[in-house]
This record gives structure tokens, C-alpha cells and sequence, in this order.
């Protein structure tokens, strides 16, 4: 009887996961992406990148990251990051972003479902997306370490840090019930001792990090790849 209710709920599971992804492929929001997405792939036509590094995907916050290359050493990276990402396109892309790297790990950051907008997701939903991104990339890379990083509380979307902090929550569940997937929780290095945003850690926008932001979170990434990928 326990068997038959939890292989109901895996195809329940599984096939909401197919259901996401065709209700947000032909978005207008979500195909606007497209000529982000073929400038990745001539990239992946014209450069080449060993084996052994690490893909960085996401949102602003990676495509802005100028000193990645450094921060990371010495790790090889290979950036892969669109300014305004959300994981309702990130994952129709992901194929197309992930699939032609063969690499030591792979570095998640999105950081757009919920903004304060009308038209957010809800935690489950952003967790239900995330789900079916690391479901694409395990078909292909079954067993290449898969790292998420957290979303960071900023001054500028602290309204809605509670329904942020919960998706969160519901992603590091995930990353803790799937074999060779992390979640690098980035929180507390950016509150302040009232448990507010640290202001000082972001640019202008309030929204993105600046250098010593950048800085901060670079070491917490790289504190933790080091931990798993190390011997």
C-alpha cells in the first residue's frame, strides 16, 4: 500500500515538473531570452574550456561578476550568466546553457522569482523550478556536483525577504535530499547585527553587490567548493 501512494506521488511529482516547463516556454518574457542564449552557444562554438572547469550560470549578479576569473583561481570558470534571469526561463534554457559543458561543477545563482512584482512566484513554485532544473541537468550529468547558491537578502527587496528566506528554505530541502547537490546559504554574511541588509555591501540599486560585497560572497562560494571538491 506505502509503495503504491509513494510511487503516486513520484508521478504526481514528475509530471507537474513537465507541466512547468510547457507553461513557460512560449512566454513572450521567457522567449526574449533567445538571442542571450544563441550568443552563449556560438560562445560554446568559438572558445573552448577544459574539463575541469566550473560553470557558473544565472542571473545579473554572475553575468556582473568581473573579477569571477580571479576570485575563483584556482579553479577554472566558465561564466554563463543574463542580466534579469528568472528560473521560469533559466529553466527552458538550461539545456542549452549546461549541456555543452562537461565540467567539475556546476554554480547556480537566480535571483528574480520573487521581487516585489505582481507577478511573483510563490516559494513552492520556485522551488518546483528548481526541481526541474536540477532534473534536467542530472540527465546529462548524472553525477557533476551541483551548487546553489542562496538568494541574498537585499535592501531593495527586503519586503519580501520573508517569501525569499522561504523559497530558500524549500531549495535547500531539495539540495539536501539529492545526492552530489548543495546549497550555499549566503544569509548571514549579509545582515547587519539587527538583522537587516548590510547597505554597504551593494551598489546604487541597492540591489546588486559591489566590490567588497563581491568580495564577501566570492569566499563563502569558494569556501564551499573547496570543501567538496577538494581531497
Amino acid at each position: 500500500m506505502r509503495r503504491n501512494f509513494l510511487l503516486s506521488v513520484l508521478i504526481v511529482l514528475i509530471s507537474f515538473s513537465c507541466v512547468t516547463l510547457s507553461k513557460y516556454s512560449n512566454l513572450p518574457e521567457v522567449k526574449a531570452w533567445e538571442s542571450d542564449i544563441a550568443k552563449f552557444e556560438q560562445l560554446d562554438v568559438t572558445k573552448s574550456y577544459p574539463s575541469d572547469a566550473i560553470l557558473f550560470a544565472g542571473s545579473s549578479s554572475i553575468r556582473l561578476w568581473s573579477t569571477i576569473g580571479k576570485d575563483m583561481m584556482p579553479y577554472n570558470v566558465i561564466q554563463r550568466g543574463y542580466g534579469g534571469a528568472k528560473l521560469s526561463d533559466f529553466t527552458v534554457y538550461a539545456d542549452r546553457i549546461i549541456y555543452p559543458h562537461p565540467c567539475k561543477a556546476i554554480v547556480i545563482f537566480i535571483a528574480n522569482d520573487i521581487s516585489g512584482d505582481e507577478n511573483d512566484k510563490s516559494p513552492l513554485e520556485v522551488s518546483q523550478l528548481f526541481r526541474k532544473t536540477l532534473y534536467i541537468i542530472r540527465r546529462k550529468f548524472a553525477d557533476t556536483p551541483v551548487f546553489w547558491i542562496s538568494v541574498t537578502p537585499t535592501p531593495s527587496r527586503w519586503a519580501v525577504w520573508p517569501e525569499i528566506k522561504e523559497a530558500n528554505g524549500m531549495i535547500k530541502e531539495i539540495c539536501e535530499s539529492h545526492r552530489n547537490t548543495y546549497f550555499i546559504d549566503t544569509e548571514k554574511y549579509f545582515l547587519n547585527s539587527s538583522g537587516l541588509p548590510r547597505s554597504n555591501l551593494f551598489v546604487d540599486d541597492k540591489l546588486h553587490l559591489n566590490a567588497n560585497g563581491y568580495s564577501i560572497w566570492a569566499g563563502i562560494i569558494k569556501s564551499e567548493l573547496n570543501r567538496v571538491l577538494v581531497n
